[in-house]
Order: structure tokens, then C-alpha cells, then sequence
């Protein structure tokens, strides 16, 4: 399945649910120093959800937050000075897998990192299917 159309899928299911709620703060904050906004999208807390979701799938072995920071950071626009790399927000990214393990589908490993659980597979295999 495409990777957009997998994300969305697994948001609007992720939407539904009563753990993955956004704190109050979501709406005001951006998701990295490199951003110049916040998100405009009403629904980009699930949607990043779901992205998070699936590279723990795809990486196969425990992820931590400052990897997850690098892969979601980009590149500020500086004026003139060259262009730089910035790692995205953690507190976005930690509390979205702290939701995903009151939920059930992330397991901490510690020293490691977060990993999905049999739970979490079952759920994007499921969603797979019905695509």
C-alpha cells in the first residue's frame, strides 16, 4: 500500500480513539525550530501519529526520541548564513508514544528505545487489509 494513503487511513482510525487525544498546547506550538508556523491542518497530531506508527514498523528494532528528532527535523532557512539542520520537537514525538503505549501498541525497551508490540502489528496489518 502507498505510503500517504496508509498514513491516512491509520490517522482517521487513530482519530477515533479516546487515548490519542492532542494536549491543549498542540494547536499553538510548531513541530521543530526549522518550521517558520505551526501545522495547518486540523488533524496533523493523528497524522503524525500514524507516521511514527509506521517507521517503528518499518525500522523493525527499538527507536528513541533523538532518532525519531533527526528523521522528522529539517533544514532552517537562515537568510544569507548557510542552511543548517535542526531536529524536531521531542515533546511532540514523546507524548505522541506515550499515547501509543497507554494504547497499547508501543512497548518501551529500556536503553533502547520503543518498539510496537504484537498489538501495534495486528493494528497496522489491519489497516493494511482494508485498503
Amino acid at each position: 500500500m502507498e505510503a500517504k494513503k496508509f498514513i491516512e487511513k491509520l490517522a482517521s482510525e487513530l482519530e477515533k480513539m479516546e487515548e490519542m487525544k492532542p494536549p491543549e498546547w498542540a494547536k499553538f506550538v510548531k513541530t521543530g525550530v526549522s518550521r517558520q508556523r505551526p501545522p495547518t491542518q486540523k488533524n496533523w497530531w493523528w497524522i503524525r501519529s500514524a507516521s511514527i506508527m509506521r517507521k517503528l514498523y518499518l525500522y523493525k528494532h527499538p527507536i528513541g526520541v533523538e532518532r525519531l528528532r533527526n528523521i522528522y527535523g529539517g533544514r532552517k532557512n537562515r537568510g544569507h548564513k548557510p542552511e543548517h539542520k535542526y531536529k524536531a520537537s521531542g515533546a511532540i514525538i514523546r507524548n505522541i508514544l506515550k499515547q501509543l503505549e497507554k494504547a497499547g501498541f508501543v512497548k518501551t525497551e529500556k536503553g533502547k528505545g520503543r518498539s510496537l508490540t504484537k498489538k501495534g502489528i495486528e493494528f497496522l496489518k489491519k489497516i493494511e487489509k482494508e485498503g
